[in-house]
């Protein structure tokens, strides 16, 4: 019988999937999480950011980035090491009642955010084929919700990592536009801040939109997810040899799918802010 090197126990036998080349393997929640950041809410957040403050702001996805890339790396080892997500660590280790009222505000801030999401897709679904934006909602949902349910978790992540690719289009429409970029590198680099009422409540709503709680559960969760769909792994306080390697991939991972999230953000509140601020259009209010 073959045992495991990290633990003496039994090796699972299991049919393992196709191996993936090394830079594949090497990708996973955290870019998945940092795609996520650019969500239809936070698109909005971007472009309202570009047309009213052009590219004054973009400084705030610079100082940004290394936040995220704390946070959420720390949430993604609390998974990895426990096997188990930020929410099931929280009942073992706080009061119930403290767990239950931030778990509950968790759900109020999800529910706020997927009703703005859905919105936002049905509207931009309506621009392209017409139609009722609350059937699209409908749909939305649905769809998603059963893309949950049904499809397995590997070919589910699998497919929203190849997704990831189609934020790029956001770098190609800002190379195929007049921006100026010197000015860009400039303003990215030398904060510009006005205090002012609307400065600094945008301010708060683009850091708001970039560290946002869901991704902290959702990170956590996803490497819990990974690790059981790998027979070979375990959660490493049980197999703590396999740390090193973890660590360095959810390292690699995070810093990566962080980056691709400021990265898109920025690119979104640049073509904002060179089509409709320099025209003077400073407010979006719809799709």
């Amino acid at each position: 019988m073959k045992l495991t090197k990290e633990t003496g126990q039994p090796a699972i036998a299991a049919k393992r999937p196709a191996r993936r080349p090394a830079w594949y393997r090497l990708l996973g929640p955290g870019l998945i999480t940092g795609a996520s950041d650019d969500d239809p809410s936070g698109i909005a957040t971007y472009s309202q950011a570009g047309a009213q403050f052009g590219y004054a702001l973009t400084w705030t996805l610079l100082l940004s980035y290394p936040l995220m890339v704390v946070i959420q790396e720390i949430s993604a080892r609390i998974g990895r090491v426990t096997g188990r997500g930020l929410a099931a660590n929280m009942r073992l280790r706080f009061p119930v009642g403290s767990v239950y009222a931030l778990v509950g505000l968790l759900f109020l801030a999800n529910l706020i955010n997927l009703a703005a999401d859905l919105s936002a897709m049905g509207a931009a679904l309506q621009m392209l084929i017409d139609g009722p934006i609350l059937l699209y909602v409908v749909l939305f949902g649905v769809m998603s919700a059963l893309l949950q349910i049904v499809v397995s978790y590997r070919r589910f992540a699998d497919g929203l990592k190849w997704l990831t690719l189609s934020l790029f289009a956001y770098v190609a429409v800002a190379f195929i536009s007049q921006v100026p970029w010197i000015q860009v590198a400039r303003a990215l680099v030398v904060p510009s801040i006005k205090w002012n009422r609307e400065t600094l409540i945008m301010i708060v709503a683009l850091l708001g939109t970039t560290i946002s709680p869901y991704l902290f559960f959702w990170q956590a969760s996803t490497e819990v997810e990974e690790e059981e769909c790998d027979a070979a792994a375990q959660p490493l306080k049980v197999a703590p040899l396999q740390a090193p390697r973890e660590f360095h991939r959810i390292r690699f991972d995070t810093y990566l799918g962080m980056g691709v999230s400021n990265v898109i953000a920025l690119f979104i509140l640049v073509i904002v802010a060179a089509i409709l601020h320099v025209k003077g259009v400073t407010h979006i209010d719809t799709a």
